[in-house]
């Protein structure tokens, strides 16, 4: 746990120190510290946190601390706020569901996130996070109870509810995409948001996340063992002391809180869920106590890592996080998929 702990501060100061434009550390520093080094900016940078630091605005000239401070700071801080987030999310997700296929973005949680906030936008004209985030939470929960229910109550199996989480994602993001083509200003809302995305990260969207996130972890933490007690099924849970209805509520409740507060964030950013909790599992075994502290940590190193690699392979401009981590996640779900293991389940 330190040497995790100390990978994800070196992957945070190196979000903080690497962007789309190639500033010396010691401006970075200078920039941090308020230094005299902070005053000039290269050529081509841009201090708008809206545009994205690569793009190029007049001559270049600005303000270094607005780039430093204002926009990778902040990125920096979502960034490992969300990824908490979704490896909570995960973790809990497929401990409820004994899937370990499960994933938000598999089981199309982040897609009823999107559906909400995107008729909140085009429909009801809410252009606010504050606003979008009651939104996405309703999605969210209301397709977590709509997978679970198609995919076979308790008797679902892994591929069942897979099955069911891709068909409603399909039609949901089919949704999506139709009402951004037909509504201009919608889709100049959404274009960076449906494809997830941390570059519009402001400290205002931190601070209005930071109290669900918080409320979603705490609870997440304090279901290990109860949730550890149901996978040994649910007579043997009651046994034990444990109350399986309650677990499943409170688990239900976890996964709306942190889904709902990171898709409002930063759009749908899938497979961070997914892979976060199996490579987990393979450093600590099945334990949820251990599990869960663990994906907190670990997948915040997972996304920063995914978006200083998409700001630095897109050079002047930037990739999207969400599609790097899609493009990482991808191979990795199929090879779980293929597993033996797997393909008994």
């Amino acid at each position: 746990m330190l040497l995790s702990v100390l990978l994800l501060g070196v992957v945070a100061a190196a979000s903080v120190a690497l962007g789309a434009r190639a500033i010396p550390l010691d401006q970075v520093w200078d920039a941090l510290t308020g230094g005299a080094g902070s005053a000039a900016v290269p050529p081509g940078v841009s201090g708008d946190p809206g545009t994205g630091e690569g793009t190029v605005v007049g001559d270049g000239t600005g303000d270094i601390a607005g780039i430093v401070v204002g926009m990778r700071v902040p990125r920096t801080l979502l960034g490992l706020l969300v990824g908490a987030a979704l490896g909570l999310a995960g973790a809990v997700m497929q401990a409820l569901t004994r899937n370990p296929l499960a994933e938000p973005g598999i089981l199309g949680v982040n897609a009823g996130a999107s559906a909400a906030v995107v008729s909140a936008i085009s429909f009801l004209g809410v252009t606010s996070i504050t606003g979008w985030i009651w939104f996405a939470f309703l999605g969210a929960a209301a397709v977590s109870v709509m997978v679970y229910a198609l995919g076979g109550n308790r008797a679902a199996t892994p591929v069942r509810l897979a099955l069911a989480g891709t068909a409603i994602t399909a039609a949901l993001y089919g949704y999506v995409n139709a009402v951004v083509l037909l509504d201009t200003a919608a889709l100049d809302r959404m274009r960076f948001w449906t494809v997830g995305s941390l570059a519009s990260a402001r400290m205002e969207t931190f601070w209005q996340i930071l109290p669900f996130i918080g409320v979603g972890c705490l609870i997440a933490l304090l279901l290990a063992r109860p949730l550890n007690a149901l996978a040994l099924g649910e007579d043997t849970a009651r046994a034990l002391g444990s109350r399986p209805t309650a677990t499943r509520l409170g688990a239900m409740l976890v996964i709306t809180l942190l889904c709902g507060a990171a898709t409002a964030a930063c759009g749908p950013i899938v497979f961070v869920g997914l892979m976060i909790p199996h490579l987990v599992r393979s450093l600590t075994g099945p334990d949820l106590r251990w599990i869960l502290p663990y994906s907190a940590v670990l997948a915040p190193v997972l996304l920063l890592s995914a978006d200083i690699l998409g700001r630095l392979l897109a050079r002047p401009g930037e990739l999207q996080v969400g599609i790097v981590t899609a493009l990482i996640g991808g191979p990795v779900f199929i090879h779980l998929v293929r597993r033996r293991r797997m393909a008994q389940l």
